[in-house]
């Protein structure tokens, strides 16, 4: 896949025009299709919102979708969504009561020199800033008990660019406010590592790292009782 020219100025990063108020979750994941709030839906093949309802007692917000994501259009659906919901349930936490999402909702990849493969990119503070008004208007709406960052760069997009994941891991924080000051009803926040982490271990260390992910689950798991 070729990228395309991207024309946006980064002073234009910004979601909020595209995040019908008072929408229900429907409404968002429809609205969110044609969000051209930063340059990365150029080349992305399609937004990729999240799977779960509005009813879920746990969010985990992970970075951005990778290649199976964005070709199948939902999230964690790839190696490391695996992992994850393994975990999620040997912690303890109801796979069908979570909801999951990104921080970012396109892809961002560089081409590789060749073939077709596409190399992810970690999104920066612009992007995370301009996708903010999604991730809000979300846990507005799903209001729930935990949120779980999911690496580095979901707690960078709720927490700040300081937050690091190696200090925070497996502490119970209190929910920050977003975007306006609002509040954003989440009850607590627990971050852990990405689970893409787990994978990219060597054989002889996947299993601690696996073990400190599920730990980490556990205390939001506490938090559900």
């Amino acid at each position: 896949m070729a990228q395309r020219t991207q024309t946006r100025g980064p002073d234009s990063y910004d979601a909020t025009p595209y995040v019908p108020q008072g929408a229900d979750l429907q409404r968002l994941r429809e609205a969110a299709a044609g969000c051209q709030g930063c340059p990365l839906y150029e080349n992305a093949t399609q937004t990729v919102f999240s799977s779960g309802d509005a009813s879920a007692r746990v969010v985990l917000i992970g970075e951005q979708p990778g290649d199976q994501e964005d070709r199948k259009g939902q999230p964690f659906v790839g190696p490391a969504g695996g992992v994850l919901m393994r975990a999620v349930d040997e912690a303890g936490i109801d796979p069908a009561e979570t909801y999951v999402t990104n921080a970012v909702k396109h892809f961002k990849f560089e081409q590789a020199e060749r073939g077709k493969r596409r190399i992810h990119k970690p999104p920066g503070l612009r992007e995370l800033t301009a996708c903010k008004p999604w991730l809000a208007a979300e846990l507005r709406l799903i209001e729930p008990d935990v949120v779980i960052a999911l690496g580095a760069t979901a707690g960078k997009a709720l927490l700040g660019s300081s937050f690091r994941v190696t200090k925070k891991r497996g502490v119970v924080l209190p929910m920050p406010a977003l975007v306006d000051g609002g509040d954003m009803g989440g009850g607590a926040l627990v971050a852990t590592i990405h689970p893409s982490a787990v994978l990219r271990a060597d054989e002889a260390g996947r299993a601690e790292v696996y073990a400190g992910l599920v730990s980490d689950l556990k205390v939001a798991a506490r938090l559900l009782r």
